[in-house]
């Protein structure tokens, strides 16, 4: 029993020496299930890239809130210029309109009626039936009635401006992105947050490209640069370089790593390419790489 004790005492010290050292060991790291996209040139800038139709994101409202009648367009519908996007209910200026139509039929009888008088008075103009004061009034009777007419169809025209803006059309050809807006709603006039229907041309898409302010002076008008889809780094995208905004703005567009700062003012560069078949989406996010000087190249 003596003999066993100090074996027992020295198995459990070896124990808790090798429970230490395998608490200390580095924990292994996971292969990323995506590997991370490489930059095609030797020297770069990295920023990440906001696709944004070629016309932008157009948010189009009715200039007039009322309760939606019709929305005869969905999301991912392609329409031309012109086309209609929702309607605004309008059986109230409908109604307008069927008055101010018969009060322009009225003033026009009136006034057939002030001309015909004028014209017989015309006729009869230098003899001893009429009096110079008779034509003078007839003259105005007519010029009043033709001022009444004027003013019926200003009015008539008014009530059909106000139903043409109850219907909501598309400003350029494009894509509906979004629909906001059901049948029976009411809408404010773009008093939501959400606009009513979000257009834009998709056919060319732009990459609005975020760049940290540290490297903007790195970046050259012109500059080759190459997008990479998020989640299939095999799709290499050419850029077509479009312009540079020379304004340095706050940083909006995050990707959501832990480590990203919040606190970064950015340059915008806007790049361009041409959608096709790309399985790629106005708002979605790409990692742009554009080729520019090396630090300390002498190129600054």
């Amino acid at each position: 029993m003596k003999r066993l004790l100090p074996i027992l005492a020295g198995l459990g010290v070896a124990i808790a020496i090798a429970v230490v050292l395998l608490d200390h060991r580095p924990p292994s790291t996971a292969a990323p299930l995506i590997p991370a996209p490489r930059s095609p040139f030797a020297s770069f800038v990295a920023g990440a890239g906001i696709l944004e139709p070629s016309t932008w994101n157009i948010a189009v409202a009715a200039p007039v809130p009322g309760i939606v009648s019709d929305v005869p367009v969905t999301a991912n519908d392609r329409v031309k210029a012109g086309d209609v996007l929702f309607k605004l209910d309008d059986r109230d200026l409908q109604a307008r309109l069927a008055t101010a139509i018969a009060a322009v039929r009225s003033a026009q009888a009136v006034e057939r009626k002030a001309r015909h008088h004028l014209e017989v008075a015309e006729r009869l103009q230098g003899t001893a039936i009429i009096s110079e004061d008779e034509m003078a009034r007839r003259r105005d009777d007519a010029a009043i009635a033709a001022a009444a007419v004027a003013v019926a169809k200003a009015h008539e025209n008014e009530i059909r401006t106000d139903i043409e803006r109850r219907t909501v059309r598309a400003p350029v050809a494009g894509r509906v992105l979004k629909v906001n807006v059901r049948k029976g709603e009411l809408d404010l006039a773009n008093g939501s947050a959400a606009p009513p229907v979000l257009l834009g041309d998709d056919d060319k898409l732009y990459v609005r490209v975020d760049v940290d302010e540290n490297d903007a002076w790195r970046v050259r008008p012109g500059a080759t640069a190459t997008a990479f889809v998020r989640g299939v780094p095999t799709v290499e995208i050419p850029l077509e370089f479009v312009r540079i905004e020379p304004y340095v703005t706050p940083k909006t567009s995050f990707t959501g790593l832990g480590t990203e700062r919040t606190d970064v003012r950015v340059l915008q560069v806007i790049y361009g390419f041409a959608r096709g078949s790309r399985p790629v989406y106005d708002g979605q996010q790409v990692d742009v790489f554009i080729e520019a000087p090396p630090v300390g190249s002498g190129a600054e």
